[in-house]
């Protein structure tokens, strides 16, 4: 996607391979600030202080963080173990994206070779580029997908589609493009009038940050709106359709997205509002049969509920929002069941809710 006239992916091969670039997403939308990872360390908090998120993202990080561990293991018996450390070192980092153990597996079927640690290296380095390829490739097509819902909506209507999102499933979210902003961009730029209604996402404030900032820059039209708007605008018929992406797909359609989730899901349903969740394959988990007993929720720290970022003064700051010593609860995601889907927006079509993946 552009940035200010110049193309970005959000993740990047610097110095001949020897380091990774990535946008520190933390700083957005007030500062565009790019970092340079050089270990495995590095890459896992990257991963688990949230420098990048989303998904997609998430897996691409994990298997450049793989070849960053490849770099530094010893080029010989103790390779293998090496690897397996930072292969668990990298998933635990965060337990409910499933993209992330997906990229780290492929990889570790490479250690596991008869290569020499030399080679094994080389393949690693090799693989990390073309899973971040193959990434940004099924959220083009994911666009591609979703457009077609947009038009008939559209064609339908005879007028602007009002699109609700929650949380960032753009190309922030992943090497390029998005998962649930990729079918508003293509529809976007093929001249369809859309306009997308951001929830802030709080507690992280995505939408507000991220979603917004990238719809700004692409020139989409778009309102923040609080997160517990959006049942008030289905009422009023103000929401075309909802489209939000996913962390985590189980194998009969429940799906992990960010925490709120859930509760757009129900309204769309009540008010007879299209919900539709868009994501690349590498995000199913056939494992998984009854996504709200089985998927794992991470629970990160209750500062990130206790305090809101923002600029004031030229400076990003942190303000504390509620009392010091009042404790807080910071559940980062929610299952939404399949009942309550519409459809399934994927690289491989759309498919409609009851689909077994």
């Amino acid at each position: 996607m552009m940035v200010d006239g110049r193309h970005y992916r959000t993740i990047w091969v610097e110095d001949s391979g020897m380091a990774v670039g990535i946008i520190d997403q933390r700083m957005l939308p007030h500062k565009f600030v790019t970092e340079k990872l050089r270990t495995v360390d590095d890459a896992c908090r990257a991963i688990k202080d949230m420098h990048v998120r989303g998904a997609p993202l998430i897996g691409a990080t994990a298997a450049f963080g793989m070849h960053l561990a490849a770099l530094e293991a010893p080029k010989n018996e103790k390779f293998e173990s090496f690897m397996e450390n930072a292969a668990r070192k990298l998933i635990s980092t965060r337990p409910t994206a499933v993209d992330l153990s997906w990229a780290v597996e492929r990889q570790m079927e490479i250690v596991r070779s008869d290569y020499s640690p030399e080679e094994k290296a080389e393949s690693i380095y090799i693989k990390a580029n073309d899973i971040a390829d193959e990434s940004a490739e099924m959220c083009r097509m994911i666009g591609e997908s979703g457009k077609k819902i947009i038009e008939e909506i559209s064609e339908k209507k005879e007028g602007c589609v009002n699109i609700l999102t929650h949380c960032n499933a753009g190309w922030l979210a992943c090497v390029d493009y998005g998962t649930a902003l990729a079918p508003v961009y293509v529809a976007c730029d093929a001249g369809i009038d859309v306009h997308v209604w951001v929830d802030e996402t709080r507690p992280r404030n995505q939408g507000a940050r991220l979603t917004a900032w990238e719809l700004g820059k692409h020139g989409v039209p778009h309102t923040v709106i609080a997160d517990n708007a959006g049942g008030h605008l289905m009422q009023h018929g103000m929401v075309d359709i909802v489209i939000v992406g996913a962390d985590r797909v189980g194998k009969k359609g429940d799906v992990a997205n960010k925490i709120g989730t859930y509760l757009k899901a129900l309204a769309a349903k009540d008010n007879g509002v299209p919900f539709y969740v868009a994501f690349p394959s590498s995000t199913i988990d056939r494992e998984i049969t009854d996504g709200i007993k089985e998927i794992p929720i991470e629970e990160r720290s209750e500062n990130e509920v206790k305090y809101i970022q923002g600029l004031c003064e030229g400076e990003i700051k942190k303000v504390l929002l509620t009392p010091k010593e009042s404790p807080a609860k910071n559940y980062a995601f929610d299952v939404t069941p399949a009942r309550l889907i519409t459809g399934y927006i994927t690289e491989k079509g759309v498919f409609e809710s009851g689909t077994e993946f």
